[in-house]
């Protein structure tokens, strides 16, 4: 079903990040962290400490820690061991941001097909997406090795279009960061950028040249009305 808006010419699918976009996953990522910390006899960091740099995976959480780069000789090591702890705990504090099953909701009543592309490796997303209800009726799902090329290189997002039989510039795409709006504007997509998420301090959405921002998930239904 082809959604004639004001906004975007034709919207026949509605693709979207996944960390900080669809989900707050910041919580088990900055856990997964924090626990390096602890077992090396340092003192806990709180979860705001870790939460903006939730989107940047690894060598976000790894520099909020320990203030680590990945110039640094430590960090493959330690890369590796904060991937382990993730993955053992990924599942236990994430949770959709709210008003975001509302919002499939009524793309799946319009008969719009929406799904996600992200730069989560499948070792991630396929676990962290089987156990979650609200990804049963995602009709696809990208992840930042099922192409050579991950985000802000805009192969996913035509990946993602091409498995769902749809024209790229028939797509919107919605994130929470730069990147997302970079390869949403090389796909040839409509672009959303979503300000609830993982903004950094320094972020400045003004710039990064999006076709629209919401405050909220249920913000995207009136550019679809």
């Amino acid at each position: 079903m082809a959604v004639i808006t004001k906004l975007f010419a034709r919207v026949d699918a509605i693709l979207f990040d996944l960390d900080g976009t669809l989900i707050d996953s910041a919580p088990d990522l900055g856990a997964a962290a924090d626990l390096m910390r602890v077992q090396r006899g340092l003192p806990s960091l709180p979860l705001e400490r870790y939460r903006h740099m939730a989107g940047a995976g690894a060598r976000g959480m790894l520099s909020v820690a320990f203030g680590m780069s990945p110039d640094d000789a430590r960090f493959g090591e330690f890369k590796e061991e904060f991937l382990l702890n993730y993955e053992r705990c990924m599942t236990h504090r994430t949770f959709a941001f709210d008003g975001v099953q509302a919002l499939v909701g009524q793309l799946e009543q319009q008969g719009l097909p929406w799904g996600v592309v992200t730069n989560k490796s499948a070792r991630f997303t396929d676990p962290l997406t089987r156990s979650m209800p609200l990804f049963a009726n995602a009709a696809v799902v990208i992840s930042g090795d099922t192409t050579p090329h991950a985000k802000p290189h805009p192969e996913p997002l035509f990946e993602a279009a091409r498995r769902l039989g749809i024209a790229a510039e028939n797509c919107v795409y919605v994130g929470d960061d730069e990147r997302d709006i970079v390869a949403g504007l090389s796909a040839g997509m409509g672009t959303v950028a979503a300000t609830y998420g993982y903004l950094g301090v320094a972020a400045d959405i003004s710039q990064w040249g999006a076709h629209a921002a919401i405050e909220n998930p249920l913000g995207l239904l009136k550019l679809l009305a």
